[in-house]
């Protein structure tokens, strides 16, 4: 008797189904606790999706079990002064028997032309296969900031907001909104006051990976425009040092001129597809925060 092939299928992730994916995920990734998935897959279920877009991801279905999943993280930005629709490609993983069907899941999860697809964390040895299916390099290094080195201007203040804020004086609801959001998921979110103006900020505490030589660092998640750090910089550092950190991390493409640090292209690349190049200083609502560094 000829035994049966196995029946395969690439469907939406839903709810009913993340404890099986989470269960899948902590096989798949080494250093990854199981309620490190569950944390980030219940925080993707209560977050905000653009309608027709699927909420989690989509799975390898055999016979209802899950044996690959892609996490896909949908968001609306401003682009122009409109809305466009992004997709954080996240966490791929698939069952060593089932590799084959592999590919299936990335061409479902990029079939949308009007969405611009992006990764923020690939691994080395992929870059070349990720230029090769289309994406391309958006930011090709990371700048290690030493903020406390710059100068601060008189009258210039930093706030924390906390993740139960409702109104921030001098900004406009949206962003007390964005930075109430990513308090909640442990960042911390500042707004500097200056002569010039008010400006929100959103940083997160990095995680240390196997072969790092980093100084206690927080990253960048968001700004508005880098010239907005480079001004409230020696401020935020100020603040900063108190917490124990001496450098933040900023995505770039080379040195940052008016910043004191070092610039490396070892680390920190990330990919996009797409109708629209994602900026520089702004990883919010991705993967990084959603599920942590």
């Amino acid at each position: 008797m000829t035994a049966l092939k196995p029946l395969i299928r690439c469907r939406e992730i839903g709810e009913s189904d993340i404890d099986r994916v989470a269960d899948l995920l902590t096989r798949g990734f080494f250093g990854r606790s199981r309620d490190y998935w569950m944390q980030g897959l219940l925080r993707q279920s209560r977050r905000e999706v653009p309608q027709g877009y699927p909420r989690f991801g989509y799975m390898l279905d055999n016979d209802g079990a899950p044996v690959g999943a892609l996490l896909l993280l949908y968001s609306l930005r401003e682009v122009g002064g409109e809305m466009a629709v992004h997709c954080n490609l996240s966490s791929w993983c698939v069952e060593p028997a089932y590799r084959n069907y592999a590919p299936m899941l990335t061409k479902i999860a990029q079939r949308h032309n009007e969405v611009s697809y992006f990764n923020i964390s690939p691994a080395n040895w992929t870059w070349p296969i990720i230029e090769a299916q289309g994406f391309r390099a958006y930011c090709k290094g990371l700048f290690f900031s030493f903020p406390l080195l710059s100068s601060v201007a008189s009258s210039t203040t930093v706030e924390i907001v906390p993740a139960d804020a409702t109104e921030v004086d001098g900004l406009a609801p949206c962003d007390v909104r964005l930075l109430a959001r990513h308090a909640a998921y442990g960042c911390l979110s500042l707004v500097c006051r200056t002569r010039n103006g008010v400006f929100p900020f959103i940083l997160q505490q990095i995680r240390i990976r196997r072969g790092w030589i980093a100084p206690p660092a927080m990253q960048l998640i968001y700004c508005r425009d880098v010239a907005d750090f480079k001004a409230c910089a020696g401020a935020i550092g100020r603040l900063l040092l108190s917490r124990g950190k001496i450098s933040v991390l900023l995505d770039a493409n080379g040195r940052v001129p008016g910043l004191i640090g070092l610039y490396t292209e070892k680390r920190g690349r990330k990919y996009f597809r797409g109708p629209h190049r994602p900026r520089l200083a702004d990883l919010t609502d991705t993967e990084l925060v959603v599920y942590g560094p």
